[in-house]
């Protein structure tokens, strides 16, 4: 793989990301998203209501994209959550460690002292093994919550790691 580069997302740059994240949703099978939600819903899910967004490109492939946004307001505002999307093509070749490495960073920068992943569904096992890799920890299980295309109802994790350098 050429080398690997993450930058902001710039508006323009959603023509690239769409048939990623079009991918991911309409399989059904990580994001608790409507399968049918058309590409102006998922740019605002995406693009417009996250403090920052990313894109992870190689030799002039779009490989990935992540964001980062307050996971809850007033006395939760601390806590900064992140998404993940990595291009079918580029799994298993570094792209999601890269991106959760550098949105933790960045999370560091913009003052935030922790991530929480709300609802990392239960089949995803490369997810959960990569994250725990990384540190997050299952702070909570939500017993059967997601209905997954293929296994049905299966347990969502909330995961969470401290960012903050005490």
């Amino acid at each position: 793989m050429a080398e690997l580069t993450i930058r902001p997302a710039r508006e323009g740059d959603f023509d690239a990301l769409w048939p990623m994240l079009r991918a991911v949703i309409r399989a059904g099978e990580t994001y608790a998203l409507d399968p049918g939600l058309g590409p102006e819903a998922v740019r605002a899910l995406w693009m417009e209501t996250p403090r920052a967004t990313f894109l992870a490109e190689a030799g002039g492939a779009v490989l990935g994209t992540s964001y980062i946004k307050t996971n809850q307001a007033g006395g939760g505002a601390h806590v900064c959550n992140a998404g993940f999307v990595v291009a079918e093509a580029a799994r298993g070749r570094g792209v999601a460690r890269a991106l959760c490495e550098h949105a933790q960073a960045e999370a560091r920068a913009m003052g935030y002292l922790a991530m929480q992943f709300n609802f990392v569904v239960e089949t995803n096992a490369g997810a959960i093994a990569l994250w725990q890799d990384l540190g997050f920890e299952t702070v909570g299980r939500l017993p059967r919550a997601f209905r997954h295309p293929a296994a049905g109802l299966v347990d969502a994790r909330v995961m969470y790691k401290w960012l903050a350098r005490d």
